[in-house]
Formats: C-alpha cells, sequence, structure tokens
C-alpha cells in the first residue's frame, strides 16, 4: 500500500459533502470530504459517526447542544443520534466508516462514494 498524502488527495477534487475514499482499513473506508454550509439532519442506526478536521472549523449540531471542532479536534457522534454537521468556511475532514455506510444515514439519499 503507497503512503497516502491527504493534502494531494484534498487538492484533487473542489465539490462539498462528497467523500472520496482513500484506503481501506479492517473493513472501512478512510475518506475525505470538503464540507461547506450545512448539512442535513441524520442518524446512522448502526454505526458511530467519526470526524476528524484537518482544515477549518466545523460545528456538529445536536439536538442537546453544539460540538464544535478545530483542526486537529476528533469527534465521534454515537449510533443512532441525530446530527447535523456545519461549516461556515471550507473545512476538511478525514472520515472512517464501515464500508457502504450512507453519509445521510439512508442509502437513498447519500453522496457516491469514489476512491481517489
Amino acid at each position: 500500500m503507497p503512503v497516502v498524502n491527504l493534502e494531494h488527495k484534498l487538492a484533487a477534487f473542489a465539490d462539498h459533502w462528497s467523500p472520496k475514499i482513500v484506503a481501506a482499513f479492517n473493513g472501512h473506508d478512510v475518506m475525505v470530504v470538503k464540507v461547506k454550509g450545512e448539512f442535513v439532519w441524520h442518524s446512522h442506526a448502526d454505526t458511530d459517526d467519526l470526524f476528524l478536521v484537518l482544515k477549518g472549523r466545523l460545528t456538529i449540531q445536536l439536538r442537546d447542544g453544539n460540538v464544535t471542532l478545530n483542526p486537529g479536534d476528533l469527534y465521534v457522534v454515537p449510533k443512532g443520534i441525530e446530527h447535523c454537521p456545519v461549516a461556515e468556511e471550507e473545512t476538511h475532514l478525514l472520515l472512517i466508516e464501515p464500508v457502504g455506510t450512507p453519509n445521510t444515514g439512508d442509502a437513498a439519499t447519500a453522496a457516491a462514494k469514489a476512491a481517489i
């Protein structure tokens, strides 16, 4: 497996809220994504949701309060908890999810994940 340079991977695309798979890890997709604006309220019934901020600032809205993440901060939303990620400025994230996990919690509305 070659070394994955996250900056190079992030420079390869411009779209927001469209995770790109950069590696595989024990049945999980390791992804980078650029986000800006507000995503949709959603939850994941069967898996936790991990967010690691590489650049920018992310607020994860939760029904009982918000969590704000800065570069280097990591937060795990427990499975079944409704949340809504929001980025006032373009923010770069690293995500790790079980293969096939839809980013909206619903396969019918999820963004397609492409490997880069």
